[in-house]
């Protein structure tokens, strides 16, 4: 490949968001190049919602499991059941679903590097150059100028997840994303003859032993399952809450298939773009849902989003364009991630609240609508009797009118 060869766009991070944005500027016609770290897999439940499955074309056997019930357990272990009446959540393996998206974006065109990104620099024509250390057979080339390679883009998608160098480097307020440090286990449920474990329910742990500001969590994946904690709060022993948890579940002796860590953003960055030629997308730019974590959907509708805008920006020279991004993404979703932030900060933050949030969540309204939302990934405006009624029961909560047991 030639110094002087310039792509359409440069995309930095091959998770569902960068696979995504690149997939879709390959296919249409677009000059693109994909670059990914690989080897790493996110730590990540793996929950994706139907609608996902039809706006992206997923096919439907990339699915390792179909929950039909949620089960949250309370402080005081009390479980409340919230089953998906008519519906589903999808199960994916992080490390099976990402490549499948990396390979159907090389499938339409763009073209696979592997390395880290390390700086973008800009030459005289104003183009930039994307600056990475290659990995080849498993090892990095140490970081000198001298075993760095080069991409050169009249765009820049930066989607290198939380704590992204791209953003941390190009975008101002880059650097300050909100995180949850989430660590998870893989483990195999199914050989193990002391689990209990239903393979076709989450549960979702609310007790501040688990963790203090958020939630502990089993998905299960098929044969196995994600078993892990997250927790905003610096010192908070990650590794022995899920260790706690698989003892309290009689998954302590399950045979481990890999352990993961990462931080998790839980707050979209104010802007996404430099207004010149690189734009963010997914955990980059933060966009995982407050309160629940959820960021596969999000992340993949910014992958697109951030293609639409570089096309936009592509199209008419206009940097101004690569602000749509976000535009458009926080017209559609900003309203309901302030509303999960205001839930997280209030009901996650001592056990008495989780407790009462708990009981919330056996209330047949909230129920209902909660899977309303998740699964089709806008709020339920159709029945404003019930939006009263959980208004009404909500506040009665919040006033300790109503018991929590």
């Amino acid at each position: 490949m030639g110094d002087d060869e310039i792509f359409d766009a440069v995309v930095v991070g091959g998770g569902p968001s960068g696979a995504t944005a690149a997939d879709d500027l390959a296919r249409q016609g677009y000059k693109v190049a994909l670059l990914d770290k690989a080897g790493r897999i996110k730590p990540c439940g793996g929950a994706i919602p139907p609608r996902l499955l039809r706006d992206f074309d997923i096919p439907d056997e990339l699915l390792v499991a179909k929950v039909r019930t949620a089960r949250i357990i309370a402080p005081s272990a009390r479980e409340v059941d919230m089953p998906i009446d008519g519906g589903f959540v999808g199960m994916v393996d992080r490390d099976v679903f990402d490549e499948y998206l990396r390979a159907r974006a090389a499938g339409a065109g763009a073209a696979r590097h592997t390395g880290s990104f390390e700086r973008i620099t800009r030459e005289g024509d104003g183009i930039a150059t994307v600056h990475y250390r290659p990995k080849h057979d498993g090892s990095e080339t140490e970081a000198t100028q001298e075993g760095l390679q080069s991409l050169r883009a009249r765009v820049v998608i930066g989607a290198d997840g939380a704590r992204s160098k791209v953003a941390k480097a190009e975008v101002p307020g880059g650097e300050n994303v909100k995180c949850v440090f989430a660590y998870h286990e893989i483990v195999n449920y199914a050989d193990d003859p002391n689990s209990a474990f239903d393979g076709a329910r989450c549960d979702v742990y609310y007790q501040g032993g688990l963790s203090p500001d958020f939630y502990a969590w089993i998905f299960p994946h098929g044969h196995t399952a994600s078993v892990g904690t997250g927790s905003m709060r610096k010192g908070f022993g990650l590794r022995e809450a899920t260790a706690a948890l698989r003892g309290k579940v009689g998954l302590d002796t399950a045979t481990t298939v890999r352990k993961e860590g990462a931080p998790i953003p839980l707050k979209p960055l104010k802007r996404w773009d430099n207004g010149r030629d690189v734009v963010l997308a997914g955990d980059a730019a933060g966009v995982v849902a407050p309160a629940s974590g959820e960021g596969i959907y999000y992340a993949m509708l910014g992958g697109r989003l951030a293609a639409d805008a570089a096309m936009a920006f592509l199209a008419t020279g206009d940097a101004r364009a690569l602000a749509g991004a976000r535009k458009t993404f926080m017209r559609a979703h900003g309203r309901v991630f302030w509303i999960l932030g205001i839930m997280q900060a209030f009901w996650y933050k001592n056990d008495k609240r989780r407790e009462r949030f708990v009981s919330m969540c056996d209330d047949p309204d909230v129920q209902r609508l909660t899977w309303q939302a998740y699964m089709n990934k806008e709020l339920v405006r159709a029945d404003p009797l019930a939006h009263a009624k959980i208004f009404f029961k909500d506040v009665a909560h919040l006033l300790g009118l109503v018991k929590a047991s």
